[in-house]
């Protein structure tokens, strides 16, 4: 099998992936709380993942992918409250958004997309099993309590210790603790909110306890690879792992994956400083295939920056490649290393490497346009690799036609003429050529100009995009 080489956060260092099983990968990605609009921080983890389980595929692994939805917390309680409503017609809602906002990105569905509030038997089940072994406690205030002092390879994932974690800690609000740093499993009910029957009296589970019993339900205790964002990583995912190898006794996960943040004009992106984008806001401006375009030409590790320069590049990049494909018959069959870009695969395997597999993308597209009249069968060969490759990374699907003359952004167009229009001023541009009416002619592709259409002249007559 194809070797890849993974940076896996548990260890610091770049490793060659071995799966636990040959030629099967079992990956669980932390996915939303479900209480408000995606933000380009989550269209980010969806299509990072995406392109992973895609090129995993692609290289003939059997990928189980799962990424879980919360949908029962303290700021899904509170939202519900605020709006009148209920959590179930909250949840239910924004659900729903966000498997629009990811098809409409390109993101392919999860094998699997458990919810919290469908596997309470699992995560009482984990708890129990936690008490049981002595990991876990009850305070006096009816919740219970992992204790991290438990666990002795806390903080390895982080890179945290625990004195160093207590020396920076207050003094705990919670008087029920043991330790500050213990992390409440199982929260007692409390007036008005929702609850379920646990051993322990009703109440409902905390935040990590969730992806623990759901992760292990789904892959099974010990599986290859563990997906989020760079926030992540402490407390949730160090959380994460202590529960689920103190209930198990193996190893939890062999790869951590984390992406880096997302920043805005090189600040990093929060709601406090008013920089705060969701996908729908950013779709009113740009297509879904720019911005995931946009996404995939940073890398996965590093930070992210968003700003309308930015997108414009990826918009434009995007166009060059379409452009290539333009008037080519391409195919949409297999594609491998041998026949395609050698370089494409090679970036791809060192730690999924998007911006130069990318790369590798514009030089097939200049060998296309190199080839396109001297050697059209090899022209079109490549456009078939163009568009096979692109594909892995969930872009240029579209028919480049559809793509170059569509308007931009999901919301009002600028462009206020229609396709016939446009094409009865091309035809009118032409008639005033023939005649030598060279003044007429360049008044129809002024006109053009100032709605947004490019013309380009070629052996074959006048075709037009959008710019």
């Amino acid at each position: 099998m194809h070797m890849i080489k993974i940076y896996n956060s548990l260890t610091g260092d770049k490793e060659t992936f071995v799966p636990l099983e040959e030629g099967k990968v079992r990956m669980y990605v932390c996915g939303m709380t479900v209480y408000d609009y995606c933000h380009l921080g989550h269209a980010r983890v969806m299509v990072v993942f995406d392109v992973v389980t895609r090129y995993l595929r692609h290289l003939g692994y059997d990928v189980t992918y799962v990424r879980n939805i919360t949908d029962i917390d303290d700021k899904i309680i509170r939202r519900a409250n605020e709006n009148g409503e209920t959590i179930q017609q909250l949840t239910s809602r924004f659900i729903s958004i966000m498997h629009d906002d990811a098809t409409a990105l390109g993101v392919l569905k999860p094998d699997l997309e458990p919810r919290a509030t469908s596997s309470m038997d699992d995560i009482i089940g984990m708890i129990r099993t936690l008490i049981e072994k002595a990991y876990a406690y009850a305070g006096d205030n009816g919740d219970i309590y992992y204790d991290v002092s438990r666990f002795g390879n806390y903080g390895r994932l982080s890179g945290k210790k625990l004195e160093d974690l207590r020396a920076g800690e207050r003094v705990a609000v919670d008087e029920a603790k043991q330790d500050p740093l213990d992390f409440v499993l199982w929260k007692a009910a409390k007036p008005g909110e929702p609850s379920w029957s646990s051993p322990w009296g009703e109440g409902r589970p905390g935040w990590h306890i969730e992806c623990s019993a759901m992760s292990t339900r789904c892959l099974g205790a010990h599986f290859d690879i563990h997906g989020g964002g760079m926030d992540l990583k402490f407390p949730h995912h160090e959380n994460e792992i202590a529960q689920s190898e103190a209930a198990s006794g193996e190893p939890f996960v062999n790869y951590w994956m984390h992406n880096g943040f997302v920043n805005v004009d090189e600040e990093k992106m929060s709601k406090s400083l008013g920089n705060f984008f969701t996908v729908r806001e950013i779709l009113q401006s740009y297509r879904p295939e720019e911005v995931r375009f946009f996404i995939l030409a940073s890398h996965y590790r590093s930070p992210l920056n968003y700003s309308q320069e930015n997108l414009d590049n990826a918009r434009a990049g995007l166009t060059r490649l379409y452009m290539a494909l333009r008037g080519l018959a391409s195919g949409r069959g297999a594609v491998s290393r041998q026949a395609c870009s050698d370089d494409f695969y090679r970036a791809m395997d060192d730690d999924f490497n998007t911006p130069e597999a990318l790369a590798s993308l514009f030089e097939i597209a200049k060998e296309i346009n190199r080839n396109r009249d001297t050697d059209p069968k090899r022209a079109v060969s490549l456009a078939g690799c163009l568009r096979g490759l692109g594909s892995i990374l969930g872009l240029l699907q579209d028919e480049p036609e559809t793509f170059l003359r569509a308007t931009t952004g999901a919301g009002p167009s600028t462009v206020a003429l229609t396709d016939n229009a446009i094409e009865a001023l091309i035809a009118d541009r032409i008639r005033a050529r023939e005649d030598r009416n060279w003044a007429e002619a360049d008044r129809i592709r002024d006109e053009l100009d100032v709605h947004g259409i490019v013309l380009e002249d070629g052996a074959s007559g006048t075709r037009w995009r959008r710019k």
